[in-house]
């Protein structure tokens, strides 16, 4: 026989709204609670319900006295009448009194058809010190985004001068001249010049002589980031463009140099596709970032620099034409150290004086004699190399007096070899002289080949023995029809 007092019958309807009215009441009277005051204002602003403790606030000794009233009559400076009006709440708000300021929030009431029917507003704090805590810690981040912004400029700022650039020589400083110029202009530049020669130093001198000088520098060595990442480096990536990009996207370094200059070493190195977005970017002055269908404006002035034969590209389809004609608006030629010899000595000085401040201002002296030596190497690895070689000298040596004796050992062959292979070599023919490629480049050969014999057939040994990154030695010998063996890989 069926019990008479069976459970009923579950109403999973009936229970959500019973619970979800329960919530709302709950709510509202945990608010109410937890606040400074209370206020119900109707869809024509005018107050319906305000709790004891606000209306005291605001001279009303009994709160039924502010009912019926507009809200701004009751609570002067309040935005009640935007929430009605508007149907938007204002989550968190500083409102101004004659009194202590009250941080507040609104919000708007709706029907069931979500028609706005009023609005309720909660005043959460009197003054600010119940956000105390909140504001120290957001002031500490403000800080700390303000000294990180600081140090990133500092980064993004042109590190070098035209005085820094040392040396009174005819070449350089006619290369000076031609970078001064480059200065004032705005159109792209190109720097062609050995490595080592001093570029970068260069491209940092050009942006800070000219009207960008006060926004970022941005430099791209091309031939350091792998060849997929290069898109993304220069143009950044929309938001969930490829795995490993965040919420955020990254932004590309177009974007970082936006209204200052973007110097982009060993541009030689660019893949072909690249090139063609290069150009268009030149042309228009918008990027389009990876996995993103809109354009996005930049102001940038471009330095390029090289230490590849850029026309010998050109002519074997390695590199685009009408680039390289964009590019070669205003060349400049940073000459070789062999061919500014008369700036040795001052070049060398100064570089023991930087090595003696980095060195926590340890005297160092360069002798004469030791002057005079370095005027006996050609210097195939430049301003980079010397150096490479005086660092050395001063860290291994150990003596703070760097004559012809200490240094010799440093150097990455025996002087007087070099000398006399040097002078062995064949002069060219008379009335047929040797074009200056011509000669520089049986110069390399040999250099080249004497560096592997030395370094035991290792490319990696030979390349930093000269003063000269393993890539860049394997792009020349490639050039100069030299092979390598795999045995001599190193």
């Amino acid at each position: 026989m069926p019990s008479t007092s069976a459970t009923p019958p579950y109403s999973p309807l009936a229970d959500h709204q019973g619970v979800l009215r329960r919530a709302m009441q709950s709510l509202f009277s945990e608010f109410d609670a937890l606040s400074e005051g209370t206020v119900i204002v109707d869809a024509d602003a005018r107050v319906v319900w305000i709790n004891q403790r606000y209306a005291a606030r605001w001279g009303f000794s009994d709160p039924q006295q502010a009912i019926g009233r507009h809200c701004e009559e009751v609570i002067p400076n309040t935005l009640m009448r935007q929430v009605v009006e508007t149907g938007r709440p204002i989550l968190l708000d500083l409102m101004e009194s004659e009194q202590e300021p009250q941080v507040v929030t609104r919000l708007p009431l709706k029907d069931d058809d979500g028609r706005v029917i009023g609005a309720v507003g909660f005043a959460l704090f009197n003054g600010l010190q119940g956000l105390t805590p909140l504001l120290a810690r957001l002031a500490q981040a403000q800080s700390e985004l303000a000294a990180t912004q600081r140090s990133l400029a500092r980064l993004r700022r042109a590190k070098y001068s035209f005085a820094s650039i040392v040396g009174s020589s005819k070449p350089i400083l006619e290369a000076k001249r031609h970078a001064r110029l480059a200065a004032q202009a705005n159109a792209p530049v190109l720097l062609l010049g050995e490595t080592g020669t001093g570029k970068e130093l260069l491209a940092h001198a050009i942006h800070g002589a000219s009207a960008r000088a006060s926004q970022p520098l941005v430099s791209v060595n091309v031939a350091a980031i792998p060849e997929t990442l290069l898109e993304v480096e220069f143009f950044g990536a929309a938001p969930g463009a490829y795995t490993g990009v965040d919420r955020k996207g990254r932004v590309g370094k177009f974007q970082l140099a936006d209204g200052g200059t973007l110097f982009l070493d060993e541009i030689g190195d660019m893949p072909l596709p690249l090139q063609s977005k290069l150009l268009r970017v030149l042309q228009d002055q918008e990027i389009e970032p990876l996995g993103s269908n809109q354009l996005v404006r930049t102001d940038v002035r471009i330095i390029a620099a090289t230490s590849t034969d850029l026309p010998a590209l050109v002519a074997a389809g390695r590199f685009r034409a009408d680039l390289w004609y964009r590019l070669n608006v205003l060349a400049i030629h940073v000459p070789p150290l062999r061919a500014r010899l008369d700036d040795l000595g001052a070049l060398a000085h100064a570089i023991i004086d930087e090595i003696a401040g980095e060195h926590a201002g340890r005297p160092l002296e360069l002798t004469e004699d030791a002057v005079q030596l370095l005027h006996h190497y050609h210097w195939p690895g430049n301003v980079r190399e010397l150096r490479n070689v005086l660092e050395r000298a001063v860290m291994l040596s150990g003596t703070c007096r760097l004559d012809a004796a200490a240094l010799r050992a440093f150097l990455p062959f025996d002087v007087d070899e070099d000398l006399s292979a040097v002078n062995a070599a064949p002069a060219p023919m008379a009335g047929s002289p040797a074009r200056y490629d011509e000669a520089l480049a049986t110069f390399e050969r040999q250099f080249f080949t004497r560096a592997l014999e030395a370094a035991g057939g290792q490319v990696s040994q030979a390349a930093k023995r000269i003063g000269m990154s393993r890539a860049t030695l394997y792009r020349k010998l490639a050039a100069l029809g030299m092979r390598v063996d795999a045995t001599e890989a190193g």
